[in-house]
């Protein structure tokens, strides 16, 4: 049915979730949607964002498809959906080509109310020649701010889905994000090809989330104090790999007990350990940002990032993973002296100078002993620290030089782990079937997959550990050792997913003198990175402003008030009398300025006053943008407080 019916969605929603009404924002943008109109939903995490699309999926005909990096995401929500009777399916790595094919065949059949697939899958010509046969009712991209260069977490892939809509310009697009700033939401309405600007924003607020920074030149004992201090479920945030593992070591021998998490860790590992922690087995994960979007575990009761995030983007969405299920909550950031020298390193890193882009580029010829003019297509495997070791690069700007060539199409750069694994049977059916004595985990591992994968007798073919635990009730981990041991015993041949990137010619090798760097890949980024550097520096080195305050009024919401939970608005309520003094500060300020002229400091703030009051009220009305500061100068900058000076 076409358009908003009230009764309609309500009902939808009551059947199926058992909700008597919609919340927030959802009935505006479920209303925009069903309308056939473009719309981008801002809602921050917990907000309920899911139920946006599947209830109009539900109502019209044809197919939702939804978008999303998320592989976990797409099974938790298509198992869930599942359970309430509701069809959906998802692709993604490690189904076979005919259980591809049988899912979006069902698709066109009508047999399927939503489909989930990764951005990547968009790009393939499978998926293309089958969507141009399909009824689609509406376009769903979670995560939207990855389509944006602007965001803290672009993906190229989410490019792909302008192919799309260049196959259905017809069908509605929905964009969700928990976190984009006022240039990211135009930039994502431009890049999905809005056919008028449509967005629809809830707060962001947290009321039941305590903002924290702690400035100090010991992070282990402050960290360990912390939380010794607050207990229940945490997270600890690093930016390197080999740093969580000796946090995580730290930790253990103070009898709090973790684990560590990465992305250069195997697949059942990762698995293995974020299960461990969302079943409360251990209580601190100590991760780097890979441990990222689509972890659903509502009662996080602290989230510490020991090291400074790159942007406020990326820690609002980090710090938001605590209090999920709206009990009292702590993100806290741990700030020393060393952290402004330590960002500008990172920048350094991030950004490595044209000369060494084009070394590295270079260099990487002579390690896959690729020829000029000669190349494309080619792909190789990637260790990233015996070619460091051979031609003396630093890892982290290798890393950089390649994301840099990559955008420039000079190479593909996939850093993605491959989570296929790959089985072959060593004997034939027969033998198998005479094997006796094996273990009931064995035999049920072997059982699922004999049912659930073909051709693993005649050549190596991809299975989803997934499947079998299903299947099984086993975990990952348990799967992974039985496969280790009928490896051993040669009834099989497994090859584990890869953790090394792939580097792929694009185009033929070009001599480093040839190569081009746009100003827009690499000026142009990286000062959008000092930029969003500066951002999160203020906003450690800010102690007399809310917290909460500054992060809001950084994605645009002006109009906010103080939490009274952070650690600048308690910090004001140890001195009675302390708030009063400084609002009538900021009134004394702005009467002053409101002549229209231009205030040196010393007439602004007499030595007969409190200097710190003076300066707390001063930086709120700054920040605000009510008054401006050209060095010693103050001027009125809201022309809504100038006096009515009418000339005679």
């Amino acid at each position: 049915m076409d358009g908003y019916n009230e009764e309609q969605y309500l009902k939808i929603l009551h059947d199926n979730w058992g909700y008597p009404d919609f919340r927030g924002i959802q009935r505006d943008i479920i209303r925009s949607v069903a309308e056939g109109n473009d719309t981008l939903g801002l809602m921050p995490t917990g907000g309920g964002k899911s139920l946006t699309f599947q209830v109009p999926a539900l109502a019209k005909e044809g197919t939702c498809i939804v978008i999303t990096p998320l592989i976990a995401l797409m099974k938790d929500q298509v198992d869930n959906l599942r359970r309430r009777g509701i069809i959906a399916a998802a692709i993604y790595t490690g189904k076979t080509q005919r259980e591809i094919v049988a899912t979006l065949d069902n698709c066109i059949l009508g047999r399927t109310k939503l489909l989930y697939i990764s951005p990547e899958r968009i790009a393939s010509e499978l998926f293309q020649t089958k969507l141009k046969h399909m009824k689609v009712s509406l376009i769903t991209v979670d995560e939207a701010h990855c389509i944006s260069q602007w965001g803290y977490d672009f993906r190229p892939s989410y490019l792909n889905i302008a192919e799309i809509r260049n196959i259905k310009p017809d069908v509605p697009i929905l964009a969700l994000t928990a976190t984009a700033t006022e240039r990211v939401t135009v930039d994502i309405q431009e890049r999905l090809g809005f056919k008028k600007p449509n967005m629809f924003k809830m707060s962001f607020v947290r009321k039941n989330l305590a903002y924290v920074v702690r400035k100090t030149d010991d992070k282990e004992a402050q960290l360990i104090h912390i939380l010794k201090s607050v207990s229940g479920s945490a997270i600890v945030y690093l930016r390197s790999r080999r740093r969580t593992k000796d946090i995580y070591r730290i930790l253990q021998e103070h009898g709090i007990s973790s684990t560590f998490y990465h992305a250069g860790l195997e697949s059942s590992t990762k698995d293995e350990r974020q299960r461990a922690w969302r079943d409360d087995e251990v209580r601190v994960m100590v991760a780097t940002n890979a441990f990222g979007m689509g972890i659903d575990k509502p009662d996080v009761r602290l989230v510490i990032h020991y090291e400074l995030p790159d942007t406020l983007e990326a820690y609002f969405q980090e710090a938001g993973r605590a209090g999920r299920d709206g009990k009292k909550a702590y993100a806290v950031m741990l700030y020393s002296k060393g952290d402004e020298k330590l960002m500008a390193r990172h920048i350094q890193f991030e950004f490595p100078s044209k000369e060494e882009i084009c070394k590295i580029y270079e260099h990487i010829a002579y390690f896959f002993q690729v020829a000029a003019g000669s190349g494309r297509g080619k792909a190789f495997k990637f260790d990233n620290i015996l070619f460091c070791r051979t031609f003396h690069h630093h890892s982290l700007q290798v890393d950089s030089a390649l994301k840099i060539l990559e955008r420039e199409g000079y190479v593909r750069y996939d850093t993605d782990s491959d989570n296929k694994t790959k089985v072959k049977f060593l004997i034939d059916r027969d033998q198998l079937y005479q094997i006796r004595d094996q273990s009931p985990e064995t035999e049920a591992v072997l059982d699922s997959m004999l049912r659930e994968f073909s051709r693993l007798f005649i050549d190596y073919g991809p299975i989803e550990e997934g499947i079998i635990a299903d299947d099984t009730g086993l975990t990952k981990q348990q799967i992974y050792n039985v496969m280790k041991s009928l490896n051993q015993q040669r009834i099989l041949h497994f090859i584990p997913p890869r953790v090394e990137p792939l580097i792929t010619y694009t185009r033929d090798r070009v001599l480093p003198e040839e190569i081009v760097i746009s100003k827009e890949n690499y000026e142009v980024r990286k000062e959008q990175l000092v930029k969003k550097a500066k951002k999160i520096l203020d906003y450690a080195k800010t102690d007399n402003v809310c917290r909460s305050r500054q992060l809001l009024r950084y994605f645009g919401e002006e109009e906010s008030e103080d939490c009274g939970i952070c650690d600048v608005c308690l910090g004001r309520k140890t001195r009675p009398g302390h708030k009063d003094e400084v609002e009538m500060m900021k009134k004394e300020i702005i009467e002053t300025l409101s002549d229209g002229k231009k205030h040196h400091f010393q007439d602004m703030f007499p030595l007969s006053k409190d200097q710190k009051v003076c300066v707390e009220a001063a930086d709120y009305l700054l920040q605000e943008e009510t008054i401006g500061r050209d060095t010693v100068w103050f001027y009125l900058k809201d022309k809504t407080y100038l006096k009515d000076n009418k000339q005679d």
